[in-house]
């Protein structure tokens, strides 16, 4: 079955939908300016209720477009090898799924934080880091299955993409953002909460560019 260029391309705008969505839920959710991010959940101490049920209400809505951007991506990877990019589809979008449960699950957990503390051995908080926190890995290893798919067929030189784009992988662009929290904490506590929305954004919006260039979904970037 063949897809009309429009379908494709708003496939990919509905993904940069999905990655601004979820990023301001996220960011509303999880911004603490005091940047307590490797110190279990102490964050949630600088999200206010107002703000966290706002950012639960966007970021919940919003994720479940990231699967539409994943077909999108699944059909710019696909002149290179089908097989191969249907897997990277169902890895991503199989992650982005969990992730709805993940997000849909913050506010809560601000409540508790910000109600009985951040102690994570508080038996509210140890079970809520068992049945949510654990679900961070699926979607951890999700993106590295979709990175690594992408940059091999991107390399190929077959996809709809120039061998550059390669680099625009979810895992580089998540390590960036890591690095600028490191290198440069006054930025980089801005994108530390949504460093994987930041990162399909980025990708997302390059990938829809070089959508509308293309004429015919049959054939392949030089």
């Amino acid at each position: 079955m063949t897809y009309s260029k429009s379908a494709i391309v708003g496939a990919g705008l509905v993904g940069l939908l999905a990655a601004t969505l979820v990023g301001i839920g996220e960011f509303l959710l999880h911004f603490d300016e005091l940047a307590r991010y490797g110190e279990g959940f102490e964050f949630f101490k600088g999200v206010p209720t107002e703000q966290a049920t706002t950012g639960h209400f966007i970021g919940v809505l919003g994720a479940p477009l990231y699967v539409v951007g994943c077909w999108h991506l699944y059909h710019m990877l696909r002149p290179a090898n089908r097989a191969a990019a249907l897997i990277a589809f169902f890895a991503m979008a199989y992650g982005f799924m969990i992730g709805v449960v993940w997000i849909g699950s913050r506010a809560t957990a601000s409540l508790i934080v910000n109600t009985i503390g951040a102690d994570p051995a508080g038996v509210e908080l140890s079970l809520y880091d068992l049945r949510y926190e654990t679900l961070l890995t699926v979607i951890r290893v999700a993106a590295l299955v979709f990175s690594v798919i992408f940059i091999w067929l991107t390399l190929t030189g077959k996809t709809h993409y120039p061998r550059w784009v390669a680099v625009l992988n979810p895992i580089v662009l998540i390590l960036l953002s890591f690095l600028v929290y490191v290198v440069a904490p006054s930025v980089g506590k801005y994108m530390m909460p949504i460093a994987l929305n930041i990162a399909f954004f980025i990708l997302f919006l390059f990938s829809t560019i070089y959508a509308i260039r293309i004429n015919d979904f049959n054939e392949v970037n030089p």
